[in-house]
């Protein structure tokens, strides 16, 4: 049985992954790049969503996660792989990224475990802003 904490730093996780992975994205991506702008905004995105779920977390007496763990380590080895390739290997990186942020927060928002707050949490600040990042970066990618 997960709670709410538990659940909270799998974001919380989660997140930190996105905002390793961008900035790995972003230093390979020239800033004239016409996918730049975009990927700087996704990041601070991913940023704001860190500090709401490390607030989320001491609020309800948890301690946050410091790190993205085993999954930023996985995202980290696929992205190093796309960037030998490019822009547009990068790109599906981060959007694969972002689809499983997406699966993971609707999957999550149904479980019972979680108390009434981190659901609200979820389904109204966390839930769209990932289908903010995840809409914005599956239409960059459509268009190149």
């Amino acid at each position: 049985m997960k709670s709410s904490v538990d659940q909270l730093n799998s974001f919380l996780r989660g997140e930190i992954a996105a905002v390793e992975t961008y900035r790995m994205a972003l230093a390979k991506i020239e800033e004239m790049d016409a996918t730049h702008d975009q990927l700087i905004t996704n990041l601070h995105s991913h940023e704001d969503r860190v500090g709401i779920l490390e607030e989320a977390i001491r609020a309800i007496g948890g301690e946050p996660a410091t790190s993205s763990g085993p999954w930023g380590v996985f995202v980290r080895s696929i992205e190093g792989g796309a960037q030998l390739f490019g822009r547009r290997a990068t790109l599906a990186v981060l959007e694969e990224g972002e689809d499983h942020g997406l699966v993971d927060y609707r999957e999550d928002l149904d479980d019972d475990e979680l108390d009434a707050g981190t659901k609200r949490v979820v389904r109204d600040t966390l839930l769209p802003a990932q289908q903010l990042t995840h809409d914005s970066l599956s239409h960059l990618r459509k268009r190149l």
